[in-house]
Parts: structure tokens; sequence; C-alpha cells
């Protein structure tokens, strides 16, 4: 195959050039190059063939990567979604030569207990993600991360005004305002209709965030909508349920509930012995296995998606290159609006 004239090797040939040479995309280019998933070996090979012929690598075999030790900090608890979190980042980082990937299951809504787990980081990691509380101990603990030269990605839930290399989920603002969107619509905006907010913890930026983009929507497309309560769950759907009950209780004539965090089986359930399951409206987040069903059985309305395969090759992608000397454009995950008509199948 004729891939044209072959550039000056005097000059450092560009990705586009390796591209050509190679009779691939850039995209794919860069995937090798950057050690990242998703590339079947032939590719791979065509591609460092090329560039040791361009000069983009030095000739003969390959120098060996750098070996990676990465840390990731998620919470513990009946979470389905960092569940399929952890599973994807463990999945991926099997794909990754030279990289070494630990997940550890710390506890999620403990600022204490979580700046100890970071001071703790162990001599010869390379660097760290974690879903974090946005609180002065765990930002001082990153602070002492960084200091020790140990590269930090949040996910999920963002700390800012920390020395980290990237935030790795979704607009979180965002993902709230098209929640409070779903449900002023689904309930056509009826003056007076009651509506309560949970969050797994306040204290977890992401949800903080949340419910100040449903707050900012209702009260700009849907002011007769009134917020009656705040509950958290501590994203455990016993807790979850028993709050629910307490809700239904006090409020009796309640229209809709918004959960910004985990624990949708446990609102479901307690909505199903009260007699009010598809009577009360239940917007929350994600399209796990459980709310799938919930989805499907009519006891939750809508889903708020984001993609955690996205977030784990994200995280990874950008941690794996800083600790080569490299680095990484980030992809952000993409929101979706999930109804049981849409029901993804992974």
């Amino acid at each position: 195959m004729d891939h044209g004239p072959v550039p000056d090797r005097r000059s450092r040939p560009t990705l586009t050039d390796l591209a050509r040479e190679a009779g691939l995309s850039p995209a794919t280019v860069d995937r090798v190059l950057n050690n990242r998933p998703g590339v079947r070996p032939r590719t791979r090979e065509v591609v460092l063939d090329a560039a040791r012929r361009l000069g983009y690598l030095p000739e003969g075999p390959a120098a060996p990567l750098r070996p990676v030790r990465l840390l990731f900090l998620l919470p513990a608890g009946s979470n389905a979604f960092m569940a399929t979190l952890r599973q994807q980042i463990e999945t991926q980082s099997r794909a990754l030569d030279g990289v070494e990937v630990r997940v550890d299951a710390i506890e999620g809504f403990d600022p204490r207990s979580l700046a100890r787990e970071l001071d703790a980081v162990p001599q010869g990691v390379d660097g760290i993600g974690l879903v974090a509380l946005d609180h002065p101990l765990v930002r001082e603990a990153v602070r002492r991360l960084a200091a020790r030269g140990i590269h930090v990605v949040t996910l999920a839930s963002d700390v800012q005004n920390v020395p980290r290399l990237a935030y790795v989920g979704i607009d979180n603002r965002q993902a709230g305002r098209l929640a409070g969107y779903v449900l002023g619509r689904f309930l056509g905006g009826r003056e007076g209709a009651e509506v309560a907010v949970f969050a797994g913890s306040r204290a977890y930026r992401g949800h903080e965030e949340r419910e100040m983009g449903l707050r900012a929507i209702l009260a700009e497309e849907f002011p007769g909508l009134r917020i009656v309560a705040l509950r958290e769950s501590r994203d455990d759907r016993d807790r979850a349920h028993a709050e629910t009950l307490a809700l239904l209780d006090a409020h009796p004539r309640l229209a809709a509930i918004y959960n910004a965090g985990a624990g949708n089986p446990g609102i479901a359930r307690a909505l199903a012995e009260r007699g009010r399951t598809g009577r009360v409206l239940l917007v929350g987040h994600e399209a796990t296995e459980a709310n799938k069903r919930l989805l499907l059985e009519g006891a939750m309305d809508a889903a708020i998606d984001q993609n955690p395969r996205v977030e784990a090759r994200e995280a990874l992608a950008l941690l794996v290159a800083a600790a080569r000397g490299g680095s990484h454009r980030l992809v952000p995950p993409r929101l979706a609006i999930v109804v049981r008509e849409n029901l993804p199948d992974d």
C-alpha cells in the first residue's frame, strides 16, 4: 500500500505522519503510543513498526515500559455504581502492560478515616484515584500526597483547589438540573406539588451540586413545585427505606422524590409498602441492574446515567500517562436520561 512520501527525517515526524504511515486513524495511533486498552495486538505491532521506520521511536526492540503502581480508593457498601466502577477499573487495568492496580474499599462518609487512608499510602505508589469527600482534612491529605510526588485523580465527586491531575466524572450540577427538568415535566409543573430530595451525603460535593442544580431549575422553570424535605441515606438501601417511610408519614401528599445518591431499591420498597408505587414519581441516578428492574416494574420513572466504563478508562489513562512522564487528553463521560423504553444492555 502506498502511503505517500516519507516525511523529512531531519525533523521529528508528527502523530499525523505516523497515522498516515500506519494507515490508521490518529486516535488509534494515540491509544497505542499511550498504551491504552482497546487496541488489537496486531494493530499495536503495525503502529510501533511504523513509528520505528519514521524515527518516531528508536530502531530495534521497543524499550520496556516503566512499571506503574496505582491505588484506587472507592466507598464500601451496597452502592451498585461503585461496584461496577471497581469492576471496570480491575478489568481494564489487566489489559495495560506494566501496570499494577489495587482497588480498596474504604469508609465513604468519614473524612478523618479517608484522610488517614491517604496518609497511609505506601512508598512506590505512582498514582491515586479516589471518590473524595470535600472536607478540609481530605484536601490537606491530598496536598500531602502531591508533595510526595503521587498523582491524584478524583472520581465521580470532585475536590477543588487541590493539586490533582483531573476530575473524572460528570458535571453534577448539570445532572441535577437534568433530573429537575425531567421531574418538572413529568409533574407538569403542578402548583403546590411536594418534592423530597435524597442525598447519600451532602459532604460529597457531587451530591451537593446535584441538589443545587435541581433547586436552580425548579426555581427557574417550575416554581409551582415545592421542596419539602431533604434526607441523607448514606447510600444504604435499608436507611433509604426507613427514611422514606418516615417521609411518607410526614408528607402524605408527597408527589415526587429525587434521589441524588444510591439506595433506590430501599425507596421503592417503602413506596410499595405504603401503596404509593407509581403515585410518587421517583427520579434517581445510574442505570444499574437494580435500577433497570425498578424502571421495568414502574417503581422508578427515570435514571440520570453516566458511564463507569468511560470513567475507569479515563482515570487509568490519566494516571498511567502522568506516571510515565506523558499526558492524556481527558474525554469526559456524557449524561443520558434512561427510562424503561431505552434501557442500555451493558
